[in-house]
């Protein structure tokens, strides 16, 4: 019978495919159900409502992504690691372009845990790979954001077919990783210490 053996787990390990398949905005309630061949009424004693569901969906995401990124990124340092970080951060995206679009979305704490073990995990990986360039607080959130706002609209633009030029894109993207990297050794420290 299709709904024997139906758990959260499963619940939200096809949505995250059908995400993939059809876009995580197109994930709903409704497509799940006829999935496991069950009414919608039968999911919401697995999940609240459709809002909880792409919560879980952005969890799971991201810890598969993190997953990647600290498989590529262990042992190395400098630029090494973020080339590393960079380049399964890229892969994650373009392989998995819904479960991606998942990662993007702002975590509500009344519906998840935002102490959640991949979050936890994603800011020590990037944070740590960071400290490795000798950032402190507020440089460290400054350059987070950097590398976020390059890497996801590198992604959604390659995604989307939006860079048209002959140039190679895996070649503009390693030059962009070359750019972060300088950036990054030359950080524009904040002074906290101003003298009259």
């Amino acid at each position: 019978m299709a709904r024997a053996g139906i758990t959260a787990d499963r619940l939200v390990a096809a949505a995250a495919e059908l995400a993939d398949e059809v876009g995580f905005e197109q994930v709903s309630l409704s497509a799940l159900a006829r999935r496991f061949g069950v009414k919608d009424a039968s999911l919401y004693s697995h999940v609240r409502n459709l809002q909880d569901l792409r919560h879980r969906i952005a969890l799971l995401a991201g810890g598969e992504m993190i997953d990647r990124i600290a498989v590529a990124v262990a042992g190395r340092s400098g630029r090494d690691a973020l080339a590393a970080y960079a380049d399964a951060y890229r892969a994650y995206a373009l392989a998995h372009p819904g479960r991606y679009a998942a990662t993007q979305i702002r975590i509500d704490p009344a519906f998840v845990d935002t102490d959640a073990p991949a979050m936890r995990r994603t800011v020590e990986i990037t944070y740590g790979m960071l400290r490795g360039y000798g950032l402190a607080e507020p440089d460290l959130t400054d350059a987070v954001r950097l590398l976020r706002a390059t890497f996801h609209g590198y992604c959604a633009l390659e995604a989307c077919g939006g860079f048209n030029a002959p140039r190679d894109v895996r070649a503009s993207w390693e030059r962009a990783v070359d750019a972060l990297h300088i950036a990054l050794e030359n950080w524009p420290r904040e002074e906290t210490d101003h003298h009259v």
